[in-house]
């Protein structure tokens, strides 16, 4: 890389906790978590033990590993095979896409709410159009180049995500609490709360992506555990400090709607503790509001850096299609980054069409559940090249013998099937059974693509298809 020039690497270890941080904490995905009930504390619990340590170990072992900018998929490639990683790549990067769509309808939607003003949808289409191609073209420098607006996005988040946490007590001691706990049994889970299990296990996503960095880094093979332990830590403590304070002042029945949709924002969250609290809403709600917008421009920006470098990798390794080898003249990933915005542009013109009430958490869920799956193949990848890569440097090792690594292997992937599984037939906590059509659809239109993918790669590449 271009830093091995001149010597030191520009990418600290603070500056990767801080792009962990920006990678993970997801500010829109708060209220969800609070939509949960007093069972999410319990999920928290579970998952933090469950899912959150076994990832991060994991990331951590394979990262410092296999320092290859193929992140994800090129764990899975050693292990399993070019068409196994051609399928996870591809799971990797249409997630990505996706969500880029999704946070487009939010942006317009955010701006709508924050100034009180309706904008028509030919203008809203060109708004997100240009918000999405500004992400795609800032995705193309490298992540020490962008590493200031990173850091910018991830001090955003921490005072919102803070802020939250502390309104949410004031309005405690003022008015009490909205949603007591009057019986211990209201902690545990019922159905409706495994159904957002997908929630939590997405608010953990990313570690992986900081691998992907591992190029960029003075020291990765210290930096990289260090900043996914410190990170993970920063980011568990904010999401359930925010949720805590939007779940003890907001009553459930008024998070969730009776099509089981969150009917409260990040947003109108706000909105509801400055009324209730008597705080300039008309000052600081527009405060509030751009500091929001300018995060999801950063959370597609952190991620399009991982993202992006894996689909190239994998394009290079005739996994994923030639475009998506392409790189700028400083070596960045090019095809990735374009295909990212043309994908997001079609969905973003065609959203107006699709029969939806909520368009942005039907691309949102698409994202999670493509996002998920693309994890599946993650854990079983770690305890295969053990196995068949023993004499492989590992800087970071996973403790444990034969049984934990067995449970770090596959309690991690049943509750990736079971969230995904929960995800597209009881969609967001709702009171009963159901399929969403654009969910089912968007799955198996991704499912199918993918397959197509992975053999026709498999057959140009003279691979047998497994």
């Amino acid at each position: 890389m271009e830093e091995n020039k001149v010597g030191k690497k520009k990418f600290r270890l603070i500056d990767a906790v801080l792009a962990c941080v920006c990678l993970i904490l997801v500010v829109e995905a708060a209220t969800p978590s609070a939509a949960i009930g007093h069972s999410q504390y319990f999920w928290w619990v579970i998952l933090l033990i469950t899912f959150f340590l076994p990832y991060g170990m994991v990331s951590a072992e394979l990262g410092t590993t296999y320092r290859d900018s193929g992140g994800l998929f090129d764990w899975v490639k050693r292990a399993f095979g070019n068409k196994m990683g051609s399928r996870v790549a591809w799971y990797y990067w249409i997630n990505y896409a996706f969500w880029v769509a999704s946070l487009g309808v939010l942006f317009t939607a955010i701006i709508e709410q924050v100034f009180s003003t309706e904008i028509p949808i030919v203008g809203a289409i060109l708004i997100q159009l240009v918000f999405i191609w500004i992400v795609s073209i800032a995705s193309q420098y490298k992540i020490s180049e962008n590493k200031i607006l990173i850091n910018i996005g991830t001090i955003f988040k921490v005072v919102l995500m803070g802020a939250l946490g502390v309104l949410g007590i004031i309005w405690a001691v003022r008015y009490g609490v909205a949603n007591p706990i009057n019986d211990a049994r209201e902690l545990l889970p019922g159905i409706a709360g495994i159904s957002f299990i997908a929630i939590i296990l997405f608010n953990f996503m990313g570690f992986e992506v900081v691998a992907t960095f591992s190029g960029e880094m003075d020291k990765p093979k210290s930096q990289i555990p260090k900043a996914l332990l410190l990170g993970g830590i920063c980011i568990a403590v904010f999401y359930l400090f925010a949720s805590f304070g939007i779940g003890v002042a907001i009553p459930i029945d008024q998070l969730v709607a009776d099509e089981g949709s969150i009917s409260y924002g990040f947003i109108e969250s706000f909105q509801y503790f400055l009324d209730g609290l008597g705080l300039p809403g008309h000052i600081l709600v527009p405060i509030i509001g751009i500091m929001f917008l300018y995060t999801l421009f950063v959370n597609l920006l952190s991620w399009a850096l991982g993202v992006n470098y894996v689909a190239c990798y994998a394009g290079e390794n005739k996994a994923l299609p030639s475009f998506f080898a392409k790189r700028t003249k400083s070596g960045q990933p090019f095809g990735p980054a374009m295909m990212n915005g043309i994908v997001a542009s079609c969905l973003l013109i065609a959203a107006p069409f699709i029969p939806n009430p909520d368009i942005f958490w039907g691309f949102f869920a698409l994202q999670i559940i493509t996002l998920l799956i693309s994890y599946m193949l993650m854990f079983p990848a770690f305890k295969k090249l053990r196995k068949i890569d023993p004499d492989a440097e590992r800087p970071y090792k996973v403790p444990g013998g034969s049984v934990m690594l067995n449970i770090i292997t596959y309690l991690p992937v049943a509750l990736l099937v079971l969230a995904t599984v929960f995800c597209i037939v009881y969609p967001l906590g709702g009171g009963e059974w159901f399929f969403d059509e654009m969910l089912v659809i968007g799955t198996i239109s991704a499912i199918v693509a993918g397959e197509i993918i992975a053999y026709t790669m498999a057959k140009k590449s003279q691979v047998t298809p497994e």
